[in-house]
């Protein structure tokens, strides 16, 4: 146990990512059940969507879970913060966006708050403004990133050495060494999506799946830097298309159009890999099966406890 886990009110120090539009109860629940903190991301779907998808989770789990709000994506935010407070979740993350309006809403309902910052300037101030918890994401991490680029390995210590509050790093991990390796460099706790993907609960296209699974260390790549749009993706026909069209010198309206959350549904849920796009983080290339969400959160704890005992014992 450490301050994140009690505060959470979890078994493992794991955390699910919002994964926007293709997140879904199924996954959710499993995460919460096995004993991390599942997570549902509400993307753009609309209240009614959400609603259903929460009232599917509770039908599963008893365990906590968060909601992820992505504030400059989402149209109906003041309708879910609203649903949050209905359904009594316990927990939410804030990303994509400025975070600070939003922060006191929530924890004058005791509800936890946990923003995604890219550099340590903002957690300095989502912290001054309430958070709970901060999640620093590297650009090793599936989907939107900062166009700053900072990697994982060094913004975790960076934001851990300014904040007070709990640090979970993001980006890069999904194994038991990037659990040990990211409280090493001061996180109490780490977040996962392209591993969680790549479970049997996960309700997306094996295509996607597989992808991820036979996927080589050059096997994700960034597209919309023209547009300081920074995406991380699967290489796929579709993601290359989408370079070649930055190459071409497309415009942004038409590159945003490309990378919406249809394509994204297209690709993930329907498994056109030539229609549309696919996330994945970094951690793709170390992926090598599909397990069950609770053998992997156990085989991780297992890892990490190995890995200190290993790799440390030389510091005792």
């Amino acid at each position: 146990m450490n301050d994140l886990t009690k505060l959470l009110r979890i078994k493992y120090p794991i955390i699910q990512g919002g994964m926007g539009n293709i997140s879904h109860a199924e996954l959710t629940s499993a995460v919460s059940n096995a004993g991390g903190l599942g997570t549902i991301g509400v993307g753009t779907m609309d209240p009614d969507t959400v609603e259903r998808i929460l009232t599917s989770i509770h039908s599963q789990t008893s365990k906590p879970f968060a909601v992820n709000l992505p504030i400059a994506v989402q149209p109906y935010i003041e309708d879910m913060i609203g649903l949050v407070k209905k359904y009594g979740i316990p927990a939410v993350t804030l990303s994509a966006g400025n975070p600070s309006p939003y922060i006191q809403q929530f924890k004058e309902d005791n509800i936890v708050v946990m923003c995604v910052v890219a550099n340590d300037k903002q957690a300095k101030k989502v912290e001054d403004n309430g958070a709970d918890v901060i999640i620093a994401e590297g650009y090793e991490a599936a989907g939107i990133n900062s166009s700053e680029e900072l990697t994982t390995f060094t913004l975790t210590p960076t934001v851990s050495s300014r904040v007070n509050v709990p640090v979970i790093a993001a980006g890069g991990v999904g194994n038991g060494q990037g659990i040990a390796a990211a409280m090493s460099l001061g996180a109490q706790g780490v977040q996962l999506g392209t591993r969680l993907i790549a479970t049997k609960e996960a309700q997306v296209h094996a295509d996607y799946k597989e992808g991820i699974r036979n996927a080589g260390a050059d096997g994700t790549i960034i597209v919309g830097r023209p547009y300081q749009r920074i995406r991380r993706v699967l290489k796929t026909p579709y993601s290359e298309h989408l370079l070649q069209s930055e190459k071409e010198n497309q415009p942004a309206d038409v590159y945003l159009e490309k990378t919406d959350e249809k394509h994204h549904l297209v690709g993930a849920i329907e498994g056109k890999l030539s229609e549309g796009h696919v996330n994945a983080g970094q951690i793709a290339s170390l992926i090598e099966d599909i397990p069950s969400v609770e053998d992997l959160l156990k085989s991780m704890m297992t890892e990490a406890r190995e890995s200190f005992e290993t790799n440390f014992s030389m510091f005792n």
